[in-house]
């Protein structure tokens, strides 16, 4: 369907790009979001430097640990160090609001608009900034439920109680052994509901999100839909830019807009209906909504 040629060069200005962007999100009868990574960092939720230093500082100096993304995969000896780290990351990307309002601002963008949002972030900062939780598809999982790590159903258990707990009662990096979560149904430990191999769990909310999502691109398959990628690298573009790219194709009265910092391209196929704007994606949604 498309040649291997990428367009990332623009010959407008950045400020014709933010006008081409007003126009097109305003003459749109939908808005389809993208969101990958990048907004979320944009927004704060950023995973080294001192923001992990400052809520994982004793798991620095007794691991060495780098980032709170490996810290995830650290093969702590007991469950009490496991769930101490990770009620903290959780704490801290799902259940605070993102330092930065770039959420807010994108929601300013699209509130009066029929929307839908599929994003592979699992942190909710989509919810906490006051986005309709049915519009919405986290294709990858959520920081905010746990499975059965083996698992022996299809089924995921709200933690933020018991999160909050972790963090206010855990010491030296333990939690208190009456907290570490087992599945209700087997007894087997629970694990993180995140999407790194083939026991992730796809409950029925997860199913229902999908449906939704499939339904709204399906009543609006030939309409002036705008499909806002924002934040999406190379890492899983199956899931959004691909996609994002052939329904563009598709429907002449689509259009492709691609935000991200050093990583906003399109095919040659579809240029002439897109726009890629090579910045940050906070600074640019902020511009937006002057």
């Amino acid at each position: 369907m498309f040649s291997r040629i990428l367009t990332q060069k623009s010959m407008m200005t950045y400020s014709e790009q933010i006008e081409q962007v007003r126009q097109a999100l305003h003459e749109a009868d939908a808005v389809v979001i993208g969101a990958g990574s990048g907004l979320s960092t944009s927004a704060g939720l950023t995973y080294s430097g001192p923001r992990f230093q400052e809520h994982f500082g004793d798991f620095i100096q007794k691991y060495k640990i780098q980032d709170m993304y490996s810290g995830g995969f650290y093969p702590f000896e007991t469950l009490e160090e496991h769930w101490a780290w990770w009620s903290r990351h959780i704490m801290i990307n799902r259940y605070e609001k993102a330092p930065k309002p770039v959420y807010d601002e994108l929601l300013k963008l699209v509130h009066d608009k029929d929307y839908f949002v599929l994003t592979t972030n699992v942190d909710h900062q989509f919810q906490l900034a006051g986005f309709d939780k049915e519009r919405l598809f986290y294709t990858q999982g959520d920081y905010g439920l746990w499975q059965c790590s083996e698992p022996c159903c299809q089924k995921t258990w709200d933690n933020e109680e018991t999160v909050r707990r972790m963090v206010a009662e855990q010491r030296d990096m333990r939690v208190p052994t009456e907290l570490v979560p087992h599945c209700p149904v087997c007894g087997r430990p629970m694990t993180m509901n995140l999407r790194c191999d083939n026991t992730f769990v796809q409950d029925e909310g997860w199913y229902a999100a999908y449906s939704r999502y499939e339904d709204f691109l399906r009543r609006h398959g030939n309409a002036k839909v705008v499909y806002l990628e924002l934040g999406v690298g190379g890492n899983t573009p199956v899931i959004i830019k691909y996609p994002f790219w052939k329904m563009t194709y598709q429907n002449a009265n689509a259009f492709y807009i691609c935000i991200n910092l050093s990583e906003s391209c399109c095919p040659k196929e579809i240029q002439a209906r897109a726009v890629c704007i090579n910045r940050d994606v906070g600074a640019t949604l902020h511009e937006l909504c002057l």
